[in-house]
């Protein structure tokens, strides 16, 4: 049975949250984070699409950790969530950035259905969902930024996208503690332009964020 969501509580954390990351929400930002995050639930009970079933650690492991990353994001016009799960940091970016086109891939056939699902309660125009394995994908217009939140080793993860970013794209990966050994992996074509820590308001776990970009030697 879903958890019941008590949409004040929640949302007073999720407005405090946003404050302390320099964050301005509007009330339509506001409201269908909200509705994401109790279709999440809702989901959830059946689906299993995430580990975390307290519905205030899921504003804050989920909506906030992802949120804390938003500001990396700020010049992207098209944006690729690879293994995009329950929609994160996808999900977020696009309730955040209505302008920015968001597509998101998974391989998982539940997982895209409920991004499908919350995609046409939240009127998400912005929003692509794809089923099946990124390094099959083909897309008429590439991509200015891939991210992906813990999907796969950095190696893996451009080795599998690269092909469509942008001759000048980004990749950005969110992880966890310094992935260094992760890093000196990444084969000669691609380079990291900057590793950078994030706070996370009510998290005492390590975040960081991964900026990735072809050699210059491959552009």
């Amino acid at each position: 049975m879903a958890a019941v969501i008590d949409r004040s509580a929640l949302g007073a954390v999720l407005r405090e949250g946003a404050v302390t990351l320099g964050l301005s929400l509007n009330d339509v930002q506001h409201e269908k984070l909200l509705d994401y995050l109790a279709l999440l639930l809702k989901w959830n009970a059946v689906y299993n699409l995430t580990s975390v079933r307290d519905p205030r650690q899921m504003v804050t492991q989920h909506l906030l950790d992802a949120m804390a990353a938003l500001h990396a994001f700020s010049d992207a016009k098209r944006v690729l969530d690879v293994g995009s799960g329950g929609g994160l940091p996808g999900m977020v970016l696009a309730i955040w950035a209505p302008h920015m086109q968001v597509d998101m891939i998974d391989t998982v056939h539940k997982k895209t259905a409920f991004l499908t699902q919350v995609k046409a309660e939240l009127g998400l125009t912005n929003v692509n969902v794809h089923t099946g394995r990124v390094e099959q994908l083909e897309v008429k217009q590439k991509f200015d930024v891939i991210t992906s939140r813990a999907f796969a080793e950095l190696a893996d993860f451009v080795n599998w996208s690269g092909h469509l970013l942008e001759e000048n794209g980004q990749m950005i990966a969110l992880k966890g503690q310094p992935p260094l050994e992760e890093i000196a992996r990444l084969p000669m074509a691609w380079r990291v332009q900057k590793l950078e820590p994030l706070s996370v308001p009510g998290m005492d776990a390590q975040r960081h964020l991964v900026f990735i970009e072809r050699s210059a030697a491959e552009r």
